[in-house]
């Protein structure tokens, strides 16, 4: 039998495809395609799903017997964002600490993609890791606060509730990174005076939209131009959707090893990533969706230019290519330039010790150099200098 509020589901999202492209016609053609792509790539990842779903639930078997990702824990805070949000933090105190390392976790995850950095740093720097609005264990924002530009803000108000003293360095993945730059577009008094290092990793100043995300560059922007009103869909229908992601969960899990990684990595591994991801319900991934597209911060480098930082890019990241990273790189003069080979979208779970050598060297730059009021040529790049892991600049 057939499901009618999967139908209505499906008519909505050809509704909205329809409505996101210039001719009716070829729009309708489209929609179509994409039904028949549909119906074939489910029969043809058959036999492979049944094969994922074995190492999936092998997977949660393991990963709940071991229960090692993610269970790092600090003490708890509550921070309120200006517009009333709370957002939950956790500070790992630690005596006589240099400074404090404050730590923006990207779309989708929460503060515990932080894993492997947290397992090196703490007992060492004071650090302050906190679930973005709408994530993790924080408060729903409304829709209308989903945007790049009030991350930036709740960054200020985690801030001055838990590192209101003394130097900071912040560290930032994907959808984090961004938030740094809006923090540095609309508080930069903070950077060279209270922020003395930034980390900046798998991350964009602008220009996603030209992101081909691993598919040829005509269906990129035809993705492009249609995905936020397929979003904007989706999230009004959220309940139909979310049990649609549950029945998928093999699919779902494909797709955060194809995304997330470019390399063999531990099934436990994706799985507490595919669990992160899962946990984020799709409205939230709707509506902040549109904010990628038209994030544009490359006006806020001169600012983190101020101070040492590092860029992290992956070689095969599809979410964020290096080209990304190395953009910002050339905007800032005094910055570090790592790009790893084999790795995707999640750099610091990928590669964790090639990203915890590039912090150790941050914080250290941090804690020696002095703060740069302008920017100027010279800006250093590494290659290959973090071992067997640390990889080349990205071209162009």
């Amino acid at each position: 039998m057939s499901d009618p509020t999967g139908g209505m589901l499906a008519a909505d999202v050809a509704a909205s495809v329809a409505g996101g492209t210039s001719v009716g016609k070829r729009a309708g053609i489209f929609g179509a395609a994409v039904g028949v792509l549909a119906v074939g790539a489910a029969a043809g990842v058959a036999i492979e799903r049944m094969t994922v779903g074995r190492v999936r639930r092998r997977a949660e078997a393991e990963m709940d017997a071991i229960a090692e990702y993610g269970t790092l824990r600090g003490a708890p805070h509550i921070v309120t964002a200006a517009d009333g949000v709370e957002l939950f933090a956790e500070v790992d105190e630690c005596a006589d600490a240099p400074l404090t390392v404050v730590l923006c976790h990207g779309y989708t995850l929460n503060m515990d993609c932080w894993h492997f950095q947290r397992a090196e740093l703490r007992g060492e720097y004071r650090l302050v890791l906190f679930d973005q609005r709408s994530h993790g264990r924080s408060g729903r924002g409304a829709p209308e606060t989903s945007n790049i530009d009030q991350l930036g803000d709740d960054l200020y108000a985690v801030i001055q509730d838990l590192a209101p003293r003394g130097p900071i360095v912040l560290l930032g993945h994907s959808m984090g990174g961004m938030t740094i730059m809006a923090l540095a577009d609309r508080h930069p008094e903070l950077f060279g005076k209270r922020v003395v290092g930034v980390g900046l990793l798998n991350t964009s100043a602008g220009k996603w939209a030209t992101v081909t995300l691993g598919i040829p560059a005509a269906g990129a922007r035809l993705v492009h131009r249609i995905a936020p009103g397929v979003m904007r869909t989706l999230g009004r229908r959220a309940a139909i959707v979310e049990a649609g992601r549950r029945a998928a969960r093999d699919l779902v899990y494909l797709f955060t090893e194809r995304y997330a990684f470019d390399s063999e990595v531990d099934p436990i591994l994706v799985r507490f990533t595919d669990r992160m991801i899962s946990a984020t319900p799709i409205d939230v991934i709707a509506e902040f969706f549109p904010a990628f597209e038209t994030h544009d911060k490359l006006a806020a480098l001169p600012v983190i230019d101020r101070v040492p930082t590092v860029v992290v890019g992956g070689q095969g990241d599809l979410m964020t290519p290096a080209s990304h990273s190395e953009a910002i790189h050339e905007a800032l003069s005094g910055s570090e330039l790592v790009v790893v080979p084999d790795s995707g979208h999640l750099t610091p779970l990928e590669h964790p010790e090639v990203v915890n050598a590039a912090l150790r060297g941050l914080l250290a730059r941090a804690a020696r150099e002095p703060a740069r009021r302008g920017g100027g040529p010279g800006g250093s790049r590494r290659n290959g200098s973090f071992g067997s892991g640390a990889g080349r600049d990205a071209a162009g």
